[in-house]
């Protein structure tokens, strides 16, 4: 059998590297918000309770905890401060409802496209203040950082839907 390599597209030839890094972003945030839309609003308090779950955040804080971590890590790209009651690791407290929360996650993803497309080639490796304590990151580093945390935290919320009966969004054929 013979395989021929296609070309690549053009606009991965010419690609920035705020557009590559916007790809993965654009992914967990499809997947996040697809599980986050996917949990009806009376499981959104659901958290496992038996054997080594106990003490886990519920399917809400998970996802509160994710955008809140966006704002804080992408506020930092940016060099500006964090939106108000993002430094709580589970986020704002008085956001309860499925619309509310998921409204959040949304705008913690718009403020990620905007950090994103901020980074060049020029100030991609530069240092900026660490998000997390002292010392120093770079917006490299952080936005590929952010990719990770979002995909663990994705896991752990496809087992949140599947211990309720829910097929992921992304697993549906």
């Amino acid at each position: 059998m013979k395989f021929r390599t296609p070309l690549l597209p053009l606009f991965v030839i010419f690609a920035s590297l705020a557009s590559v890094l916007d790809r993965p972003i654009s992914g967990v945030e499809r997947l996040l918000v697809g599980v986050a839309e996917a949990m009806p609003e009376d499981k959104y308090s659901f958290a496992p309770t038996s054997g080594e779950y106990k003490g886990v955040r519920t399917f809400a804080e998970q996802l509160k905890h994710v955008a809140a971590i966006n704002n804080v890590v992408f506020s930092a790209v940016l060099g500006e401060p964090a939106p108000p009651a993002s430094e709580q690791e589970n986020g704002p407290a008085a956001l309860k409802s499925k619309a509310e929360i998921v409204k959040y996650l949304q705008d913690s993803f718009v403020l990620a496209h905007r950090a994103v497309a901020a980074i060049t080639d020029q100030n991609a490796v530069a240092p900026i203040k660490s998000p997390f304590g002292s010392g120093t990151a770079t917006r490299l580093g952080m936005t590929t950082m952010m990719v990770g945390h979002g995909f663990d935290h994705y896991g752990q919320l496809v087992e949140y839907l599947r211990m309720n009966g829910i097929i992921p969004p992304a697993s549906r054929k």
